[in-house]
């Protein structure tokens, strides 16, 4: 859900203090800063240390890119972030998967087309959501193909993406120019 009002604005570059900008370039940003950057710069301890997280979680991670995308966009839908899911539509046709791959990752695992393991990493971000944690049947599919670092790094990227779906819902964080809404 995207705020129909922005509760925490983004900081204007020209109010950027050395600490904002001392983070933000070690962040490597060269082009137009995102929104939720812009917002998470009021809190510059925040921003530094979260960033660090979710540096891991979405450059760093043991997980295939495409996998990973599809646990991040299906949280990103039961969050109902609007930002969140627009920005990983991008990322996630860049990661490999398709437009119909992306509509169906909002019907579930139990949409026809997927894959037993697509299936089961959908089922891990749902049931992450519902009941804070994954059930041994989905657990023990994952299993099968992932060892031990991608388990968790499963775990702690439905985690990172719940947590920021939460703040960005909530400070009421705007998508960026040229990223999509819903199905758009």
């Amino acid at each position: 859900m995207t705020r129909r009002q922005v509760r925490i604005p983004p900081l204007e570059e020209e109010d950027w203090n050395e600490e904002v900008r001392d983070i933000l370039s070690k962040m490597g940003q060269n082009e137009r800063i995102p929104n939720i950057v812009r917002t998470l710069a009021r809190h510059p301890k925040l921003l530094k240390r979260w960033n660090v997280f979710a540096n891991h979680v979405l450059h760093k991670s043991t997980l295939p890119p495409r996998e990973r995308e599809i646990l991040i966009l299906r949280i990103g839908w039961l969050c109902k972030s609007e930002y969140e899911w627009g920005q990983h539509v991008l990322i996630g046709k860049r990661a490999g998967l398709t437009g119909e791959e992306i509509q169906r990752i909002t019907e579930g695992p139990d949409a026809p087309g997927w894959s037993p393991f697509d299936a089961a990493l959908l089922r891990a971000a749902g049931e992450l959501h519902r009941d804070a944690v994954v059930s041994d049947s989905t657990w023990n599919a994952l299993a099968g193909q992932y060892d031990v670092r991608q388990l968790m790094d499963v775990v702690f990227t439905v985690g990172q993406y719940n947590l920021v779906s939460m703040a960005l819902n909530t400070l009421g964080v705007q998508r960026d120019p040229g990223v999509p809404g819903f199905l758009s």
